[in-house]
């Protein structure tokens, strides 16, 4: 009976966790005093690096790019651990536990190949221009009006996105210590600012690689004794089968088994019902437009990257990355699976209101014998990992393993908060409001953008509540900011005639036509049970944005090419795209020798778990 106890967590439906109100009765979690140590060590370690750092950020630009000095092997890193807050940690364990495999095509279908074209194509012309941000690069490719675009909807993005990570913390700390929402949402956003305002990019990007390791150290776990539990893989399958054919009408388990079982087609996730469209929905939208807008011109990647100390360096940050990148969905989406079949919560979620014969009323008996969920706190998918912790982990472990959770959101959040500074300061402040200010004068600008991003984000935080899968939410965000943008740069980067005035117009109507699409499902004018509306907008962005460019371009006056050189890859001389010193390099320290091995990896793991 004790799992049957826990199901009375979930007899409320799914709702937004109140911000105000009282202490919770319980916690979801229950971890022992020295489950604290670890934690308490960690924060210590992360604001003794923002202090270290805080010397070498005495001009701006230290503490906006870090002087362009770090190793490819440090920036390789941190460009995958920037990456791996809420998206990875809550948002792909939520997806693993609600749809399984199909999962796995956000790494190896909709990651790893645009890394790679990152790494070789775009990043020599990133490094090889001296723009200190993406949307600079805009500016000194398409001009003002673009420029203006790209700067103000990154820099909502960055709020947006670093309030789902500090909702995704805040609320880790509300199940764990049963801290009303609204004060854990506040105390971790401090710890942030305190940090990057002390030692901008250099102490976000070195507390990164930290915290990397902190976060594989402690998901490890989870997923060993996890798969331990459920018999191992052929275990886990076979677990998915028997309960697909026990669930309720309409749930998420009542879907054929083998949806869940293979990557292909993968209509769980996209929510396309046909094959075809599903297979098309994943390559076009995730694998191509999503994917390639989100890692080539998303700054918070790119500016790991930018702050390599050679072309050489910042082309393998990103492949380097791939390799990382690879590893992780074992320890995201296999922990979300087996919280599909072991975890009762998450059970009773996939499977209906009487999935293994519990019905509404004896759930109603059970609530009333044992008491409701604790106050403002309801049971999601976001949940996933931190129930198979609550179930999985023996204490001392658990800490270890709460730790590496508030490591993934506060990596997240650092890493949206610095590329905002950086944008703000270089591409709104420095560009549009004071021009021939004084270094200490941008870099006061700087601090202050921090300071800005972090309470706003305690803000934008409420708008992630109110979904209780943060991808579907994350998705549809990319689409608007990312897929666009995407467009709009690869086409300005193979093609010498697009204009000025085709670059802005392509980019505001491409973003429009997303938020148009998204409109539609917000209001429920068309429906998707899974993530495709997030691929539906992104590629209407991607071909609208293309179509208007084009057509635009064409009737309008391009630069002079010698203005291109740089930005054109038919304009740009060979040496200006390679790093003077590649040849003094072993071969297997190259971008190039990499990035096949790192294909050639995929294309494995693709064909293994398809």
């Amino acid at each position: 009976m004790a799992w049957l106890t826990v199901l009375t967590l979930m007899e409320a439906p799914l709702m937004v966790p109140s911000l105000a109100g009282p202490l919770p009765a319980a916690t979801l979690i229950d971890p022992m005093w020295f489950d604290y140590f670890p934690i308490v060590v960690y924060f210590g370690f992360v604001l003794a690096v923002g202090f270290i750092m805080k010397r070498k950020a005495a001009t701006s630009d230290e503490f906006l790019t870090s002087g362009r000095s770090l190793p490819a092997w440090v920036t390789g890193i941190a460009f995958v651990s920037a990456n791996l807050g809420a998206v990875e940690i809550m948002g792909m364990s939520a997806n693993g536990a609600q749809y399984g495999m199909p999962t796995f095509h956000y790494f190896w279908i909709g990651a790893i190949p645009a890394m790679i074209f990152l790494g070789i194509v775009m990043m020599p012309f990133y490094y090889g221009s001296k723009v200190r941000s993406v949307p600079e690069f805009m500016y000194m490719r398409f001009g003002t009006a673009a420029h203006l675009i790209n700067a103000l909807s990154f820099a909502l993005a960055q709020l947006l996105i670093g309030g789902v990570n500090l909702y995704l913390l805040g609320k880790i700390v509300n199940g764990m210590l049963g801290i009303p929402l609204w004060v854990s949402l506040v105390v971790a956003a401090v710890i942030v600012l305190v940090y990057i305002t002390s030692g901008g990019l250099s102490a976000a990007i070195y507390n990164e690689v930290l915290q990397f390791f902190v976060i594989v150290a402690a998901l490890l776990p989870v997923t060993l004794i996890g798969m331990y539990r459920v018999g191992g893989w052929s275990g886990l399958k076979q677990k998915i089968v028997d309960y697909a054919a026990q669930a309720g009408e309409g749930s998420i388990y009542s879907r054929d088994a083998m949806d869940q079982l293979h990557s292909w087609p993968g209509t769980l996730i996209s929510g396309f019902d046909s094959p075809a469209l599903s297979v098309v929905g994943l390559v076009l939208g995730l694998g191509f437009v999503l994917s390639f807008g989100y890692w080539t011109t998303n700054f918070v990647e790119v500016q790991r990257a930018m702050a390599s100390d050679s072309i050489a360096a910042a082309q393998k940050s990103p492949i380097i990355g791939t390799f990382f990148k690879m590893f992780v969905p074992f320890i995201v989406i296999i922990p979300g699976m087996v919280a599909g079949v072991l975890i009762p919560e998450i059970q009773h979620l996939k499977g209906g209101e009487k999935f293994l014969n519990v019905s509404a009323d004896t759930l109603a008996q059970l609530e009333t014998q044992f008491g409701p969920t604790p106050s403002g706190y309801a049971i999601s998918y976001n949940d996933a990992m931190i129930l198979m912790m609550r179930d999985l982990l023996p204490n001392g472990l658990l800490g270890l393993a709460i730790t590496g959770l508030l490591a993934s959101f506060m990596a997240g959040m650092a890493a949206n908060v610095s590329a905002f500074n950086t944008v703000f300061t270089v591409d709104i402040y420095e560009r549009y409001i004071k021009a021939d200010a004084s270094d200490e004068t941008y870099l006061k600008v700087g601090r202050n953008a921090t300071v800005v991003a972090c309470i706003v984000a305690v803000f934008t935080a409420l708008l992630a509540a109110a979904y209780s899968n943060i991808m579907d939410y994350l998705q549809q965000l990319f689409s608007m900011f990312n897929a666009p943008l995407f467009a709009t740069f690869i086409i300005g980067m193979l093609w010498k005639r697009a204009t000025a005035h085709g670059g802005w117009a392509g980019l505001a109507f491409g973003t429009l036509a997303a938020f148009g699409v998204n409109c539609l499902g917000w209001f429920n004018i068309i429906q998707f049970p899974g993530q495709g509306q997030g691929y539906l907008a992104a590629i209407s962005a991607f071909v609208v944005d293309l179509v208007v460019t084009v057509v635009v371009s064409l009737v309008t006056k391009p630069k002079p090419d010698k203005e291109l050189e740089g930005f054109v890859w038919s304009l740009t001389p060979k040496a200006l795209r390679t790093d003077p010193a590649l040849d003094q390099l072993p071969v297997w320290r190259r971008p190039v020798p990499l990035a096949i091995i790192a294909g050639v990896c995929v294309i494995v793991l693709n064909s293994v778990f398809h």
